[in-house]
């Protein structure tokens, strides 16, 4: 129990940027990967020891996010996204330039399809291999392969542009 909980733990950080790739927004990002480790702590029993955790997780976040955007839909409810205030106490030239590709990559990011976002996010940003991103996404290694290379292509259009 110990062991699954730091381990748990050590993935929080990977966890939220899979979290913020999925939604698009901070404080969903944050809802998301709360509600994944709760969810996580109560199926402990379901993980089996040996396997990989992270991609255990990975995979009740993305049901978490699905079963999040149909309920959304079904209340027809509109979120608007607040000021984040992501570049505050950053007065550097250097951060300044950063939080600006920053911006441009994520804008770039939410302009691709979710099947598309998901296989990026997974694949480029978290590091998993292509079979373990098919996995955790339940399609074809070939599928996620192809929605890599389309979303990889759209990005680079995207910041291309934005150069």
């Amino acid at each position: 129990m110990n062991r699954f909980c730091e381990d748990l733990t050590d993935l929080l950080p990977r966890l939220r940027r899979f979290a913020r790739g999925l939604t698009q927004d901070a404080a969903d990002a944050d809802d998301l990967c709360q509600q994944t480790v709760e969810r996580a702590l109560k199926a402990r029993h379901q993980w089996q020891e040996g396997t990989r955790l992270d991609a255990w997780v990975y995979r009740i976040m993305r049901n978490q996010w699905i079963d999040e955007v149909r309920a959304r839909s079904r209340r027809s409810q509109t979120f608007t996204h607040e000021d984040e205030g992501l570049n505050v106490g950053n007065t550097g030239h250097e951060d300044a330039e950063n939080l600006v590709e920053l911006g441009n990559v994520e804008r770039a990011l939410a302009l691709l399809p979710a099947e598309q976002r998901e296989a990026v996010v997974l694949v480029l940003v978290e590091g998993f291999a292509y079979k373990e991103a098919a996995e955790i996404l339940g399609v074809p290694q070939g599928t996620l392969t192809s929605r890599l290379g389309r979303g990889r292509e759209a990005l680079m259009k995207q910041l291309g542009e934005a150069a």
